[in-house]
């Protein structure tokens, strides 16, 4: 069964449901390709806020609505009359200052693993917060769109991080500046997402189940690691490595682990 877990706004801009230990959530804006509002970040940051507090829930799955997963930010929220102080008005700075970067941080910090079923185009801000997540899946006609270069901006909500981190300086390059479209099944090919599936949201699904049943603060752990990987000295990766070992050895899930190991059982994780 599939119970509301949040209140959204009004316009429904946001859908957030529990199934089992799993969170879905779905952006909700199918007539805009779901690009978002001020008050689509205030729903999305709460509803990532109850997943962070709900021990009970041990991963998400975030989707779009429609025929797209997401463009981004809806352009209508900043001003483009003409007159006095335009270029203030239409500003793009404080709407990424004050939701866009909190819901990339809240989701990349998110203290269950992630994945992102990439339903159609993903287009600007769209892209980062797919790669946000920890796997992407993306259905055979989806494609992804750094556009920032056709209006005169550049990549953000850590599209300009997670592109290079992802795919190397050349095509992370060539993305940004040129502003093609990348198909799903070359995103896979390059290494930009985990996977292609004809239903992303019933694959997603299933890998967030089996990431639910699993030792979720090692998982979460070995993110951390991983992202940081390339910023730190081999020296400083053993230190990190040993320091995140020593906190693991103390938790439920590796005394667990080890010990359905040595009895040839099954291991009961609960996310300790």
């Amino acid at each position: 069964m599939t119970t509301t877990l949040a209140e959204t706004p009004p316009a429904d801009e946001i859908r957030f449901e529990r199934r089992g230990a799993v969170a879905l959530l779905t952006l909700n804006r199918p007539q805009a390709l779901n690009s978002f509002t001020r008050s689509m970040h205030r729903a999305f940051q709460q509803a990532l806020a109850e997943v962070e507090a709900d021990r009970t829930m041990r991963a998400l799955v975030l989707t779009g609505a429609g025929r797209g997963f997401c463009a981004g930010l809806d352009l209508s929220e900043l001003d483009f009359t003409p007159g006095p102080e335009q270029m203030e008005r239409a500003n793009p700075g404080p709407v990424i200052d004050e939701c866009f970067n909190p819901s990339a941080r809240a989701l990349m910090n998110l203290r269950v693993p992630t994945v992102a079923a990439v339903n159609g185009v993903a287009a600007g801000a769209g892209v980062s917060l797919a790669l946000t997540c920890d796997l992407t899946i993306a259905a055979p006609h989806a494609s992804f769109v750094q556009a920032f270069s056709k209006i005169g901006l550049i990549p953000d909500a850590g599209g300009s991080w997670l592109t290079v981190e992802r795919l190397g300086l050349a095509r992370a390059m060539g993305l940004a500046l040129l502003g093609d479209k990348l198909s799903a099944q070359q995103a896979k090919d390059w290494g930009l997402i985990w996977d292609v599936a004809d239903d992303p949201l019933a694959a997603a699904l299933a890998l967030a189940e089996r990431l639910a049943a699993m030792p979720t603060r090692a998982l979460v752990a070995t993110r951390h690691l991983l992202r940081g990987a390339l910023q730190r000295s081999f020296e400083q990766q053993l230190e990190v490595e040993r320091d995140l070992q020593s906190a693991l050895g103390r938790t439920h899930d590796y005394v667990e682990g080890v010990t359905a190991f040595l009895q040839k059982r099954a291991p009961q994780f609960r996310g300790e």
